[in-house]
C-alpha cells in the first residue's frame, strides 16, 4: 500500500477517531480490487483496531475505531443503544419546504438491485432521519443531518424519496450533479467508554 488515505483525528489506548476521504471503502469489498481500504491501512499502523461503525465509499468524514474486541464491542453496544450522536452535512437537490423535519420511512435492502436499498413499508425496518437548513440556493439546499437510526443508505435513500437526492449520489440521484458525494460526516460525540469524559469531534465538510 501506499501512503496511508487518511487523517488522523483523535488516538488514545481505547480507540481512534478518523477522517475518512470520499472514494476509500471503510472496509474490504468483495474482491481482489476492493482489498484496499480505509481499515486495513489503519490496521497497518494500529495493528489492534477494529471496525464499530462504516461510512459509504462516496462519503466522507469522522469514524471511530476500536482498540481490541473488548472495546469494540463496548462501542458497539453503545452504537446499538444510541449513545453515540452521529451528524452529517449534506447539500441536496431543491429547496426544501421547511427549515426543519423529520423523515420517518422504513427501508430494506433491494435484494434484486444491490447495493441499493428501498423504502418497503411491508418489510422495511423503522428508520428516521431529522433534519435542518443551513441554507438555501436557487436550486439547492445545504442541511444538517441526524440519522437516528442506522439503516444502510439511509440519509441518502430518505432524501431522495421526499425528491430531494443529495448531489452527486449515483444510486439514488445523479452522479453527475457534482464532483462527488455532497455527504460528510461532520461531528461524533459520546462519552469515552473507559473514563466517561465527554468527547465530541467535528470536521469541516470538504465541500
Amino acid at each position: 500500500m501506499n501512503t496511508p488515505r487518511f487523517e488522523l483525528v483523535f488516538q488514545d489506548e481505547s480507540l481512534l477517531i478518523v477522517n475518512k476521504p470520499a472514494g476509500q471503502l471503510a472496509v474490504p469489498g468483495r474482491g481482489a480490487d476492493k482489498q484496499d481500504c480505509l481499515s486495513a491501512r489503519i490496521q497497518e499502523i494500529f495493528p489492534d483496531a477494529l471496525v464499530v461503525h462504516r461510512l459509504d465509499m462516496a462519503t466522507s468524514g469522522l469514524l471511530a475505531f476500536a482498540r481490541g474486541a473488548a472495546m469494540q464491542r463496548c462501542l458497539s453496544m453503545m452504537f446499538q443503544r444510541r449513545e453515540i450522536e452521529k451528524r452529517y452535512v449534506a447539500v441536496c437537490a431543491g429547496q426544501m419546504g421547511q427549515d426543519s423535519g423529520e423523515i420517518a420511512l422504513p427501508l430494506a435492502i433491494d435484494w434484486p438491485n444491490r447495493p441499493k436499498s428501498k423504502v418497503d413499508f411491508t418489510l422495511g425496518k423503522p428508520s428516521l432521519t431529522r433534519y435542518r437548513v443551513l441554507d438555501i440556493l436557487a436550486t439547492q439546499s445545504r442541511l444538517a443531518l441526524e440519522p437516528v437510526t442506522g439503516r444502510t443508505h439511509q440519509l441518502r435513500l430518505h432524501l431522495a424519496a421526499i425528491g430531494h437526492p443529495i448531489l452527486g449520489d449515483a444510486l439514488y440521484g445523479d452522479a453527475h450533479s457534482a464532483p462527488r458525494l455532497l455527504l460528510h460526516a461532520c461531528a461524533l460525540a459520546f462519552r469515552h467508554p473507559a473514563s466517561g469524559v465527554s468527547l465530541r469531534f467535528e470536521h469541516a465538510a470538504p465541500f
